[in-house]
Order: C-alpha cells, then sequence, then structure tokens
C-alpha cells in the first residue's frame, strides 16, 4: 500500500494520536501501560520517550495518507534475550479491516532485521484478539503457545499467545 508510511515520532502527531487512543475498544487489546482514557498529555509524553529511546528499539508512527494513524514499534531484550526483540502495534479504530497493519507488520519486521542484531521477533496478543492474531499470521508468525489465563485485563484474567517470527 503506497498510503502506508513508518515515520519517526513528531510532537505534530499528539492531537490526532490521542484522538485515535481514547478509544476503549484500542486500549482493551493493549496493556494497561497504554491508558484509558488516552488524553492529549499522555500522546505528549508517549512521543516525547519515543523520541528519546536507544538504538536498540524502533519506535515508529504509521500514517495513512500523511495522517497518524496508530504506532508500532519493536523492543530489543536484553541479558540472554538481547538477540530478540518484542513487536507492538495499535491502529485507530478508523483504520482496522484494511490490511494497513498487515503491511506496517511486515515492513517493521523487514526494518528490524536489517538493523538490530536479532534472530527473533516476538508478539504477545491475547488470544481474543483474531484479528491481531491474522496481521502476525499473514506475516508468517508461528504461534509458539498460548498462556492461559496468563494476563489480567480490567479485572478479567485472559489467554495470550505467544508468536514469532525468525530471522530468514
Amino acid at each position: 500500500m503506497d498510503t502506508i508510511q513508518l515515520l519517526p515520532w513528531h510532537m505534530d502527531y499528539a492531537l490526532a494520536i490521542s484522538a485515535l487512543a481514547n478509544d476503549p475498544e484500542v486500549a482493551a487489546n493493549l496493556r494497561d501501560v497504554f491508558p484509558h482514557p488516552y488524553a492529549l498529555s499522555d500522546a505528549q509524553d508517549f512521543i516525547s520517550a519515543c523520541q528519546q529511546a536507544g538504538p536498540d528499539s524502533l519506535f515508529l508512527a504509521i500514517l495513512v495518507e500523511g495522517q497518524p494513524a496508530g504506532g508500532i514499534s519493536l523492543c530489543r531484550g536484553q541479558d540472554v534475550y538481547r538477540e530478540s526483540a518484542e513487536l507492538g502495534y495499535w491502529l485507530g479504530r478508523p483504520y482496522w479491516g484494511k490490511g494497513i497493519m498487515t503491511e506496517a507488520v511486515g515492513r517493521i519486521c523487514a526494518l528490524g532485521f536489517a538493523r538490530l542484531p536479532i534472530r527473533r521477533i516476538f508478539a504477545e496478543p491475547f488470544a481474543r484478539n483474531l484479528g491481531s492474531r491474522r496481521v502476525l499470521e499473514k506475516n508468517g508468525f508461528q504461534l509458539e503457545g498460548i498462556m492461559r489465563q496468563g494476563a489480567v485485563k480490567q479485572g478479567e484474567a485472559l489467554d495470550y499467545c505467544m508468536y514469532a517470527l525468525l530471522r530468514p
């Protein structure tokens, strides 16, 4: 898709991102570090942290037709996990179901394998998040296991999946 760009975060994206992120359906499938409600100050703090991230991470904004639509990241592990990187992503609801995240995941994985000294990229979506799981599977990620009741979100014990993609 020519309309998708992955770019470094810029503070000009804060207002649009705060509006998209302040959606309970978006927050429902993310870790609690992603606040809800999501204020403009949350977006500004997040963008600032992304801009200060070190070379072992990639934090990028997803733009669709020039407009901020979500975010995607790869964070390299430490110690014995130093050759693995965790993939994280979210997309505003107006952009769901259009193939945008599938394209963004493919691009950041290629970038991660090119730029980072890693052999493995993994993601841990909640088992109920079928859309996210499909995005990973379309990009060649393999389901390695389901961690039963391994997460708690809003007081509910949830299963989550371990997906991984190995360096080609």
